[in-house]
């Protein structure tokens, strides 16, 4: 898989280097810029898999468990306060024995709009 990537980044580089010296010789020539756009974004494709290759063999030479992934905030139904339960190591202790205190906003009630008096045509 190493010599995968070395030969995709060599040939990628020299790709790109060959099309932005063709484009610096004809600036105004869209298909040169064009061929300059394509090699370079083959070659971001190779450094992304290149960091990718770098964060897996990190991870392998740590050999520590991996942190598990909290599910979103949309996938949480119900209580919103379900998201702070089994936080209680942040030294925020409410009324409910230890677990988080969750501030619930209430809304006003508005006041109901005064109403017009008479007709209002004016008229007699």
């Amino acid at each position: 898989m190493d010599s995968d990537i070395q030969e995709r980044f060599t040939e990628a580089s020299k790709n790109c280097l060959e099309a932005f010296i063709s484009w610096d010789d004809k600036k105004k020539d869209k298909q040169a810029q064009e061929v300059l756009h394509a090699a370079i974004h083959e070659l971001r494709k190779v450094s992304s898999r290149l960091e990718i290759e770098l964060a897996m063999s990190e991870r392998d030479q740590l050999s520590s468990k991996p942190l598990p992934i909290p599910a979103h905030r949309s996938n949480m139904k119900g209580d919103p306060g379900s998201i702070l339960e089994g936080n209680n190591d942040m030294g925020h202790k409410g009324k409910g024995g230890g677990r988080s205190a969750v501030i619930q906003n209430k809304t006003k009630r508005r006041r109901s709009s005064p109403h017009k008096r008479g007709g209002g045509n004016g008229g007699d």
